[in-house]
C-alpha cells in the first residue's frame, strides 16, 4: 500500500455538540482511535465542515440551539455528498421515547443516550471506521479495475484498427470476434 493510500486510510470523525465540556468527553473517549476528531459546534458548522472534507461517521448531539440535530441529520442525508455519512445520536434525555424513533427515521445509524458507557461509544465507532476503510479500499479497486478495463479496450481498439486494412478472410473473422469482445467489455465496464 501506498503512502497515499495510507494516508487516505485515515477516517475523521465529525463530534456536533453546542456544550464544550461534551465535546472535550468526546475527544478523551476516542483520541485513542488515532483518528483526527473535527469539532463542530452547531448544525450549521456540521454541514460545512461535511462540505470540506469526507467523514467516516458523525456523532451528532440532538439539542442544540439554531438547527437541531434532527434537522442537521436531515440535511446530511439531503446531499448527495453526504447522504451515505452514518450518523449516531447523542442526547442527554431519554425521557421522550420519540426521540430514537424520530432519530431513525431521519437516518441516523445508531442513537445512544447520556451518559453513555465509552467503551460502548469506542466499540461502535470503530465498527464505522472499519467500515469507512473497507469502503475507500473498495473504490480503489473498483477505480483500478475501470482503468483496465479502459486500456484493454483502447489496445483491442487500436488491433481492430489495424486489421481492417486486411482482406484476408481469416483476419476477417479475427476482427468480428474481437469487436464482439469489445461488446462484451464496454458490457462489463461500470457507469
Amino acid at each position: 500500500m501506498t503512502t497515499a493510500e495510507l494516508t487516505s486510510e485515515r477516517a475523521s470523525i465529525l463530534l456536533v455538540d453546542d456544550m464544550e465540556d461534551n465535546l472535550v468527553a468526546l475527544e478523551a473517549v476516542l483520541g485513542s482511535l488515532n483518528e483526527p476528531l473535527v469539532r463542530a459546534r452547531s448544525g450549521e458548522e456540521a454541514m460545512k465542515a461535511l462540505l470540506r472534507r469526507r467523514f467516516a461517521v458523525v456523532l451528532l448531539d440532538i439539542r442544540m440551539p439554531g438547527m437541531d440535530g434532527f434537522e442537521t441529520a436531515t440535511n446530511i442525508k439531503r446531499l448527495d455528498q453526504t447522504k451515505d455519512v452514518p450518523i449516531i445520536f447523542l442526547t442527554g434525555t431519554d425521557a421522550d421515547a420519540g426521540y430514537a424513533f424520530r432519530g431513525y427515521a431521519t437516518g441516523a445509524a445508531d442513537y445512544l443516550t447520556k451518559p453513555f458507557d465509552p467503551w460502548v461509544l469506542r466499540a461502535k465507532v470503530t465498527v464505522f471506521l472499519d467500515l469507512h476503510r473497507k469502503t475507500q479500499q473498495l473504490e480503489r479497486l473498483l477505480a483500478r479495475e475501470q482503468q483496465q478495463f479502459d486500456a484493454l479496450t483502447s489496445r483491442m481498439t487500436s488491433i481492430e484498427h489495424q486489421l481492417s486494412e486486411e482482406t484476408d478472410p481469416e483476419v476477417r473473422e479475427l476482427r468480428h470476434h474481437l469487436t464482439r469482445m469489445e461488446e462484451i467489455l464496454r458490457m462489463m465496464r461500470r457507469p
